[in-house]
């Protein structure tokens, strides 16, 4: 348990240092392989129907996070018999894995610098890396939201829920929470195509993130506070409009992140080519700058410290209890 313990702080730092280098192997490109080849043999054996649909993604929804958990659990105790630090070291480098702070703040950090030098076209290229809206129509102040709104909504999924299955089970619970997480960003869109077969894993999706986005907003408040915005704000505006989006978990961080700056976020958005009317989060202020994803990654470095903080001292004080 201590060593479960450390190895989560040790691959938080990890993740701090070095984000994800571009070559190290990577669980989630796994995964994604693994849920492109799942759903060609299921939609190629399962009828074309809206049942066969539903039922293919049930199947893909249930194969993907406990093969997963099987197979992270199997390399650990195997790494573990052959030696205790090669466990040691497995587990450290799937807990850096299943997180993503700095990268994220990487690339949004690279969304403000090209608004700042003025290349909007650049800055449109940028932002599409990190969300999943149409881009190419966005004026200077659209890109900045975007992104803002990305950092705020990913902090969730990126950062506090994997710490959270972290705390909870260890690289194996976390890694199929990963697995979950990317089979909603491939395949859960209410597109023609995956309007059926991609409704389990949102389903799934939703359920994975409940909890874990609601203790993520209040760690955003948290780091508002602490990087001196507006964190009384940010917990009225969350008080407000947590609930302003289809999802239950997407507005939670974004409608603090949108007090916190004293600035509206979301409304309507185009994905692909169909703009989707949604509703706006927070108070319009004043208009979303370039210097807002700043602010927004400060709070999100701040949150994420709140997060493993508050999850190291709560997992310390439960095993004083049992002892």
């Amino acid at each position: 348990m201590m060593k479960l313990t450390a190895a989560i702080p040790c691959g938080f730092a990890l993740d701090l240092l070095l984000a994800d280098p571009a070559w190290m192997p990577h669980p989630v490109v796994y995964m994604g392989k693994a849920i492109t080849a799942l759903e060609g043999f299921l939609r190629s054996r399962l009828p074309k129907t809206e049942r066969g649909e539903l039922l293919g993604g049930a199947i893909l929804a249930a194969a993907l996070p406990a093969g997963t958990y099987a197979l992270a659990s199997g390399g650990r105790k195997l790494a573990r018999s052959i030696h205790p630090a090669a466990g040691f070291a497995l587990e450290t480098l799937w807990c850096w894995q299943a997180l993503a702070l700095k990268g994220l703040a990487d690339e949004s950090g690279r969304v403000q610098r090209e608004l700042e030098r003025g290349d909007l076209p650049a800055a449109r290229k940028a932002v599409a890396r990190i969300v999943g809206r149409d881009t190419q129509e966005l004026s200077a102040e659209g890109v900045a939201k975007a992104a803002v709104e990305t950092v705020a909504e990913n902090f969730s999924d990126g950062v506090a829920a994997p710490l959270f299955y972290l705390l909870v089970g260890g690289a194996p619970l976390a890694l199929a929470y990963k697995a979950v997480n990317t089979m909603d960003s491939m395949v859960g869109y209410k597109n023609d195509r995956y309007l059926c077969f991609g409704r389990a894993a949102a389903k799934l999706d939703d359920a994975a993130n409940y909890i874990p986005s609601r203790l993520a907003a209040l760690c955003w408040i948290g780091g508002a506070f602490l990087t001196g915005q507006d964190g009384k704000n940010a917990w009225r505006i969350w008080r407000r409009d947590r609930r302003n989006h289809a999802s239950p978990n997407s507005a939670q961080t974004e409608s603090a992140c949108a007090g916190a700056l004293g600035v509206q976020l979301a409304g309507p958005a185009s994905y692909f080519g169909k703009v989707v009317e949604k509703p706006a989060i927070g108070d319009p202020s004043r208009p979303v700058e370039p210097r807002d994803i700043a602010r927004s990654n400060r709070m999100l470095y701040a949150a994420g410290a709140v997060a493993l903080g508050a999850g190291l001292g709560l997992k310390a004080l439960s095993s004083c209890r049992r002892r």
